[in-house]
């Protein structure tokens, strides 16, 4: 049975242009090279934006995190700050492929937006990418005076296994009690490892972009073992997670036939629930990665929810 007579048909370009494949260790790494040829495809950056890139202290005993740091030129003193945590499966991507919203983000929102480039499986198992995100923003708040950041009006923000991460971080950030986010900004998040091992997930879901044969390798090179697998962290799959209260507002958005849309919605209801605020959009006809058609009308609709959640997250009216 096949999805794609739900699939919105400004979307049909947009699936041509990206034929979905499985991804395995076999074919992982030709991956990896493709994608960052698709990096001089990109658009380039209002002038009003500087970009920098630094090396920043990792987690004790593990490798600088380079990272990519967005500001707008002519920003407030006091300005919102965006941790950016890319997308990839936990396998692949880099902070520069969503540089244009980062971009974006700086110059509407006159928020620093701080993408650190975190390791990746199979190379490197959990929890090596949450602790380089977690080390992202202990610099973030370490620099906050020299970046000119506002450190009560900081967001995390990610999609897909970016995403995941993000709702991971939250967690994190939460039990430790060192910092805090004031928004969560999850746009379909990879965050539940055991839908990869289920056996009754409808066939409209995961057809397109990213399936579920991509999703258990992508979850097996991050946690190291099978998908599924008892005793998995909850900072590693926040869908793990027992206890969703205390997390900061959430704004989650998803394509209704999207691999991670029942895992998207059930993670949303637990956070409702736990008496987190949460705005939750479900795009119809859209599947993963939809917005990459920026002309579509769905995805136009997405971006101006996105832009508007984030912009009341941070506490800004978007320029």
């Amino acid at each position: 049975m096949s999805s794609r007579h739900l699939v919105d048909p400004e979307l049909a370009a947009f699936l041509e242009a990206f034929p979905t494949m499985n991804i395995s260790a076999e074919n992982i790494g030709l991956i990896r090279t493709a994608r960052s040829a698709m990096l001089d495809q990109l658009p380039a950056f209002s002038d009003a934006v500087s970009v920098e890139e630094r090396h920043i202290p990792g987690p004790k005993g593990a490798p600088p995190v380079r990272t990519k740091i967005y500001r707008c030129k002519n920003a407030a003193a006091r300005r919102p700050a965006i941790l950016h945590l890319h997308g990839g499966g936990y396998v692949m991507g880099n902070p520069e492929f969503m540089g244009p919203q980062c971009a974006l983000w700086a110059e509407a929102l006159g928020a620093v937006v701080v993408a650190p480039a975190y390791r990746l499986g199979p190379e490197t198992s959990f929890p090596g990418n949450i602790e380089d995100a977690y080390a992202a923003l202990a610099w973030t708040m370490a620099e906050a005076d020299a970046l000119g950041i506002d450190t009560d009006r900081i967001a995390v923000a990610g999609e897909s296994a970016g995403g995941g991460l993000a709702a991971a971080l939250a967690l994190l950030v939460r039990d430790r009690g060192e910092y805090k986010f004031c928004h969560q900004q999850l746009i379909f998040p990879m965050i539940d490892d055991r839908t990869a091992v289920r056996a009754d997930l409808s066939a409209m879901y995961g057809e397109f972009v990213w399936t579920n044969a991509s999703n258990h390798f992508g979850w097996a090179a991050l946690l190291g073992k099978a998908p599924g697998s008892e005793d998995v962290s909850p900072y590693a799959a926040a869908a793990r997670a027992e206890n969703l209260a205390n997390l900061p507002p959430v704004f989650m958005a998803t394509g209704a036939l999207d691999l991670f849309a029942e895992e998207n919605l059930d993670y949303a209801k637990r956070l409702m629930a736990a008496g987190v605020p949460v705005e939750l959009h479900v795009y119809p006809g859209a599947p993963h990665a939809f917005m990459q058609a920026i002309d579509a009308a769905v995805t136009k609709t997405y971006s101006r929810d996105a832009m508007k959640a984030l912009a009341r997250g941070l506490g800004v009216a978007p320029h």
